[in-house]
């Protein structure tokens, strides 16, 4: 099973759409994760009308329409790997032990909020993911996406990419 991660998208402050690399690999996946801050409800729409299975959760920079709609925190079973999604998981510090008291039954969480990638194992055996923007790279030096594999009951091929400063959208 093949997965798409992608958070803080911002859509249409940040970008008009997502970058064609992005809508290429949400075509390419069996599961899209948005891990919050879609701003407005038509990616939202967009997005599970194009994929078979969309998880997503709702942001701080997300209104009453798309708030309506996801969840806080989305909880999955996916080929027997348990998945959790947030979009703000707090500060960086005490990060890992804090996400291990709050998903104690959890061998996945996927966050955003703060668009810097993010890939740990917490000492509980958690991992943690963040695949930071594809839309506002903010002090990062790329705008980034993740994808990941899921087989025999586990999480592998965990892979972070990296946008080009100038990628091509469609209109």
């Amino acid at each position: 099973m093949r997965l798409l991660l992608i958070a803080d998208t911002h859509l249409p402050k940040r970008a008009k759409t997502l970058p064609d690399e992005v809508w290429d690999a949400i075509a390419a996946a069996d599961v899209v994760i948005h891990a919050g801050d879609w701003v407005e409800v038509a990616l939202l729409d967009e997005l599970a009308a194009r994929t078979s299975r969309l998880i997503g959760v709702y942001g701080n920079n997300d209104g009453p329409e798309l708030r309506k709609r996801l969840p806080e925190i989305a909880r999955e079973e996916l080929g027997g790997v348990r998945l959790a999604v947030i979009h703000e998981t707090g500060p960086a510090k005490g990060r890992e032990a804090r996400c291990d008291r709050q998903f104690p039954d959890t061998d996945v969480l996927v966050f955003g909020h703060s668009h810097i990638p993010w890939d740990t194992t917490t000492p509980g055996g958690l991992r943690l993911l963040n695949p930071g923007s594809p839309t506002d790279r903010r002090s990062q030096p790329h705008c980034t996406y993740q994808t990941a594999e899921i087989s025999d009951g586990r999480l592998h091929d965990v892979e972070l990419h990296r946008l080009s400063p100038r990628t091509t959208t469609r209109q």
